[in-house]
């Protein structure tokens, strides 16, 4: 890093922000009490809530958002007539599959060739940490030069929309001119990269039924409805032979012209297997960041250990769609029911039960804040200037936030770079990444105060 005064104080608090990561990656904070006690995902919001008590912040609470769990709001005033920034992470987490695969405990952050793993640590409890750094970096030179709204969600990763729904009944609580999504990732480690784009997604949960229960597969398989193998050819109606995702009505073209992410660096990103194709058409912008894609992420369906020789009466399916941007979330739904009913052969019965929705995102990088975060990174990555990506996944927030304040400029950063492997097993940060992004976000509100601030 430079000699910097915000630099070196921030890497003067990385033992202290790793102390506190560790506490916070402790609690099993899964939105799904199905998965995991409620109690953790509460006890992980009064952690957050008490550390914004101390760092000053005022009007502090835990608001009850619609779908039952918890998001963590607090306010830092700055100086008068400066602008308001919001601050996002979200502390819920997802939960750890398989535990064995975990090279230590998934929540016991575990320092490893240069890393801290545990879950949750770069998604998204690490993006609360660097918010924190920044903020305390800034205290620590003279002050926050804007005012700070912090909003710390408790279910991001369900999708259930509790933070959004709350936001739309009550606008005025997170208005901003300026918002910092701590939720994405530098394209690479160490390349300084802003997300410019957002996928939605929609979830729907498929049954299909065709007997009133399981028969022998001997005494009556070859004329009785096999519902298992009905929904089998659904699910493979939704991809093409090359593996391109094939919704009725649904285009599947779209280009991605920023950016590139060649093939080899993306097979080993992925851990594809030597030998294994890629699917899909174009380029690999093309497919994960410009165009919908189709994942069965669920089955119910008889465990191979156990299973009997019978014919299946029932099974079902939990698929997730990704919707590019420049499509409604809700219309595209609308064409994988429609599609999935079509495809259900035999006169099965099927029913589609939508369980989680959110919009995609698309954001203008030629505004005053990205300018302001590009100048920063340039310090906090010396050598290196911003690049604009897309990402994959969704962050329904943003569209919520983009709707209720449309002069908003929002911003998404954070530490999820490929090696973190968010959403997988031995989820990581680097702390090298932790650091310089505090770094980044400090110096970004300074030069927004000093810009977009002294314009208002």
């Amino acid at each position: 890093m430079t000699a910097d005064p915000i630099a070196e104080t921030v890497a003067s608090l990385l033992p202290r922000a790793k102390a506190e990561l560790a506490e916070l990656v402790a609690f099993r904070s899964v939105a799904d009490p199905a998965q995991f006690p409620k109690s953790e995902c509460e006890a992980a919001a009064r952690w957050c809530a008490d550390v914004l008590r101390a760092e000053g912040f005022e009007d502090v609470a835990l608001l009850d958002t619609p779908d039952g769990t918890q998001s963590v709001y607090g306010f830092l005033p700055g100086p008068a007539g400066a602008p308001t920034v919001l601050l996002y992470a979200h502390y819920d987490v997802q939960p750890p599959l398989d535990e064995d695969a975990w090279l230590s405990p998934p929540f016991e952050l575990t320092e490893r060739d240069g890393r801290w793993y545990g879950r949750g640590s770069a998604d998204c409890k690490g993006g609360f940490i660097m918010h924190l750094l920044a903020l305390r970096a800034l205290k620590a030179n003279g002050g926050a030069p804007v005012s700070v709204k912090m909003i710390l969600e408790g279910s991001e990763e369900q999708g259930t929309g509790g933070l959004e729904r709350y936001a739309e009944a009550h606008p005025e609580l997170l208005a901003a001119d300026a918002v910092v999504i701590g939720d994405s990732g530098n394209f690479r480690e160490g390349l300084p990269t802003v997300t410019a784009t957002l996928r939605g997604m929609t979830l729907v949960k498929v049954r299909v039924d065709t007997l009133a229960g399981n028969l022998h597969s001997g005494q009556f398989g070859g004329a009785a409805p096999d519902a298992l193998a009905a929904l089998i050819r659904v699910l493979d109606s939704l991809r093409a032979e090359d593996g391109s995702t094939t919704v009725d009505g649904l285009d599947a073209g779209q280009s991605w012209t920023g950016l590139q992410y060649p093939e080899d660096d993306f097979r080993r990103d992925a851990k594809v297997l030597d030998g294994v194709e890629l699917t899909g058409s174009g380029t690999v912008a093309d497919r994960i960041w410009a165009r919908p894609s189709v994942t069965v992420i669920g089955i119910d369906c008889p465990a191979v250990t156990g299973a009997t020789p019978s014919v299946q009466s029932s099974a079902g399916a939990l698929i997730s769609l990704r919707v590019p941007p420049g499509r409604d979330a809700a219309e595209v739904t609308k064409l994988l029911t429609a599609h999935i009913q079509a495809h259900t052969p035999w006169g099965a019965r099927v029913s589609v039960e939508q369980s989680g929705q959110g919009q995609p995102f698309q954001a203008d990088v030629s505004s005053p804040a990205y300018t302001a975060m590009a100048d920063a990174m340039r310090v906090a990555y010396p050598g290196q200037e911003m690049q604009a990506s897309g990402m994959g996944g969704s962050i329904p927030l943003c569209n919520t936030l983009g709707t209720l304040y449309p002069d908003a400029e929002i911003l998404l950063i954070g530490l999820s770079e490929p090696k973190a492997q968010i959403h997988a097993v031995n989820e990581s940060v680097s702390p090298e990444e932790l650091e310089r992004l505090s770094v980044a976000e400090a110096l970004f509100l300074r030069n927004y105060a000093a810009g977009e601030g002294a314009s208002r």
